[in-house]
């Protein structure tokens, strides 16, 4: 990494050592996002920002398999589709931690009769006036609560075709889910949305609290239903056991498998999808035990959370070192957490780090490849195939590979069970 303090991401010096001077340039003398996130932003606040943006630019040079954590209603807000599903069709991210309400309210600009169904409300405008519409608010984003009841009608229809009929993994039923979607959106002349362009791309979608959603609730409809005698052979099911399996199994790959041999993470807002992405670590190797499992190398992340309150949501990496779940060697100068909304800082961020892969590959086009990636090693992980991982695809061949490797430490695991539990 560069020494100079606009581009090192951590720049304070430590106590003791050499003094790094600031220098820094005009706004009207940077050419690029890239070079103002670089020279423009020396202190305070833009100083973090200096430093996320570095990082996650050396990761993605890096050609490390990204992991993206999100939390927040970017789906009703349109957010998927101004700057994370461009992120995502980088192939740079193999595997995506959210929310059920992010993949619920993706499907609502599909729904037949709903054209363009979300628009803007005062935050504190009358509510009162609102219910009394039947307009649902989420900040400053509202649609009508039709679309609630019909996005409901959507999902219990098709947690009833014959595909769903099966005990599956969260990560199956939103790549089902996401076909539908898909279809819905073609039917209607719509912008694709996320679930869609991940069923595309066969990126896994996590939801680490699935109860906690109305795609659940919608199952729950349909359970009981059935319990209640008024509908027959509904047989879906969520199997969360093989869900977190199948996280630890690509985690697992990216240590193992990958060129890189390692992995990082962008996680924007904290909650259940930033523990769930974090949790392979300890899982593999606390849990199950197996030998040589670390923890993310690069690991970014933008929280609104104080880091006073306690909990996850705030935590910076270095919290995270000590259990393992960032790297503890290299964390000082691969991790930056800043206390922000996302929402403001990730379309430029997304942008500056498009510009860098654009740039990369016109110098490509005109020196050649070899050319370029000797004198710019950082190209070669910006420019990685778009197709990306695929890991979806390759889900069970990887579950499969980690059941032998616990079958390996049978010993260990064996062990582990015992515990003298006090007579009741």
């Amino acid at each position: 990494m560069s020494k100079h303090p606009c581009e090192e991401p951590n720049a304070a010096a430590e106590p003791g050592g050499p003094r790094r001077t600031v220098r820094t340039k005009r706004v009207d003398q940077v050419p690029t996002l890239d070079e103002l996130f670089r020279h423009c932003l020396p202190a305070f606040g833009g100083a973090y920002l200096r430093r996320f943006y570095s990082i996650l630019d050396e990761a993605v040079g890096a050609g490390v398999p990204l992991t993206l954590a999100i939390a927040g209603p970017v789906t009703v807000s349109g957010q998927h589709q101004t700057w994370l599903m461009p992120f995502l069709e980088t192939g740079w991210v193999a595997y995506l931690s959210t929310t059920d309400a992010v993949c619920y309210h993706d499907g609502h600009r599909a729904l037949d009769g709903h054209k363009d169904p979300v628009h803007e409300v005062p935050i504190f405008g009358d509510d009162g006036a609102l219910r009394d519409e039947r307009t649902i608010r989420v900040t400053d984003m509202a649609f009508d609560e039709d679309v609630l009841l019909h996005q409901d009608q959507l999902v219990t229809a098709a947690l009833q075709r014959p595909e769903f009929q099966r005990r599956m993994t969260g990560t199956e039923l939103r790549y089902l889910l996401g076909a539908i979607y898909d279809a819905q959106e073609k039917k209607n002349g719509v912008e694709q949305g996320l679930l869609s362009l991940c069923h595309e791309r066969a990126i896994p979608i996590f939801v680490g609290a699935p109860g906690d959603g109305s795609v659940f609730l919608n199952s729950m409809k349909l359970w009981a239903m059935q319990k209640a005698g008024l509908i027959e052979n509904h047989a879906f099911d969520l199997d969360v056991h093989a869900e977190v399996f199948e996280a630890c199994a690509y985690h697992y790959w990216g240590l193992f498998d990958t060129e890189a041999q390692a992995l990082g993470t962008v996680i924007l807002g904290g909650g259940v999808p930033k523990n769930y992405n974090l949790q392979p670590e300890p899982a593999l190797g606390q849990v199950l035990g197996l030998p040589d499992v670390r923890g993310y190398l690069f690991d970014v992340q933008i929280v609104t959370a104080p880091v006073t309150d306690g909990s996850l949501s705030s935590c910076p990496p270095a919290e995270a070192v000590t259990w393992g779940k960032v790297d503890r060697d290299q964390y000082t100068q691969t991790t930056e957490s800043m206390q922000a909304d996302y929402s403001m800082l990730m379309p430029f961020v997304v942008k500056a780090l498009l510009e860098n892969r654009a740039r990369y590959q016109t110098w490509k086009e005109r020196m050649g490849e070899e050319a370029l990636f000797a004198k710019h090693p950082k190209a070669k992980g910006y420019l990685r195939p778009t197709e990306g991982y695929r890991l979806f695809d390759k889900r069970e061949a990887l579950s499969r590979r980690l059941v032998g490797e616990v079958q390996k430490n049978k010993e260990w695991l064996l062990d582990s069970l015992r515990y003298p539990l006090a007579a009741k």
